[in-house]
């Protein structure tokens, strides 16, 4: 076999050889000093910018944005909502991870001479599986307003220049961002770089309870152990520790089928493929809590978040490597539309003879009418 593997001393744990694997195990390996190290790069922990001028597109001058996305026109887009995490956690926990993540990747790409974009999350609430309802605390958009959302906000922001459009989730409703991304490249058909990321996933290795000291003690699943201490590192000022309980689900059907949250266990099922086969939350856990949020520390979430910041640099750089700013990919490769018909819509908005993708004729079956 010429595939070849990076091992741990973890038989659950082994990583491709990569850039995106190498990447991963040396910060499966490093040293808790070199995990403050890479914090620190990133000035994790920080306050919430949400409301700092010049971190996000719409609290900075225009002619500011304009410069910034000549230089970079990767844009990232934090996803989360409003849910019950707890008596002891905010409401916003999902929303307020994923933002301090991204704006700390923001504050370590302006180091490096190229700032990426951020945009303020298009969901303060949040679409949600069947078992969140009738949660008080919980706040629940249908799935068509999410994806409607998604698309329109996507295609704003392509008609502003930010042609490589990064969703970064952090809430249990990826299947709908999913269908948004999909739905949009179906009506629009316009090229460049798209991704849905949940974010949880895409460290899963980080979130397994090893045994370490560092580590966490239970797998992840909801306001638990593992979102209670990235709270805790992130934004310890809205937690209440002095009120927290732990909390179990119910299920009716033999355990092994359906996996948790970030897919540890390998199992047939992702956590989103069923319902009925356990209670919902109003009835099993109206703590508003599965797992044991008792036993969380800021220590646990570092290695995690180190994780997750330095694989979104990843992603930033390869993209803006391949496609520099400004460039795309090749129109008659990756849609049904000819270069000489998308030659003005690609120009920098408001050059001379740049046109609207509002103004771009509909093609195919799945357009609006």
């Amino acid at each position: 076999m010429d595939k070849k593997w990076l091992i741990t001393d973890y038989p659950a744990i082994i990583f491709e050889d990569n850039t995106v694997g190498r990447l991963k195990k040396k910060i499966f390996d490093a040293s808790e000093e070199e995990i403050d190290a890479i914090l620190k790069d990133y000035e994790i922990p920080s306050p919430s910018e949400l409301g700092k001028p010049g971190s996000y597109i719409q609290t900075t001058p225009r002619v500011k944005c304009i410069e910034r996305r000549r230089k970079n026109d990767i844009v990232f887009l934090p996803i989360g909502c409003t849910e019950n995490h707890g008596v002891h956690a905010n409401s916003g926990l999902d929303t307020f991870m994923v933002t301090q993540i991204l704006e700390g990747v923001r504050r370590y790409t302006a180091k490096q001479g190229h700032e990426c974009n951020l945009a303020l999350p298009p969901l303060n609430y949040g679409g949600h599986p069947y078992h969140h309802m009738g949660m008080p605390g919980t706040v629940i958009v249908p799935k068509e307003v999410v994806e409607e959302t998604l698309i329109y906000v996507m295609l704003g922001l392509w008609n502003d220049g930010y042609r490589k459009i990064i969703m970064i989730n952090n809430h249990g409703h990826l299947w709908m961002l999913e269908s948004a991304l999909q739905e949009f490249m179906k009506r629009f058909q316009l090229p460049g770089i798209f991704r849905v990321l949940d974010w949880h996933r895409g460290v899963r290795e980080f979130f397994v309870p090893l045994g370490r000291v560092d580590g966490l003690e239970t797998d992840f699943i909801h306001a638990d152990e593992s979102e209670t201490s990235v709270a805790q590192l992130m934004f310890p000022e809205m937690i209440d520790m002095s009120v927290v309980k732990d909390a179990e689900g119910e299920g009716f059907l033999p355990d092994g089928h359906f996996d948790t949250s970030v897919d540890p266990l390998r199992r047939p099922h992702r956590w989103s493929e069923g319902e009925g086969h356990f209670a919902i939350e109003r009835w099993a856990t109206p703590e508003g809590v599965v797992g044991k949020p008792s036993l969380a520390t800021a220590r646990k979430a570092k290695r995690p978040i180190a994780a997750i910041l330095k694989y979104l640099t990843l992603v930033h750089d390869q993209i803006l490597e391949a496609f520099p700013p400004g460039t795309v990919p090749p129109v008659d490769k990756v849609t049904l539309r000819s270069p000489e018909e998308l030659k003005p819509y690609l120009k920098e908005p408001f050059s001379e003879g740049w046109k609207s993708v509002y103004e771009l004729p509909h093609i195919g079956p799945f357009h609006k009418l």
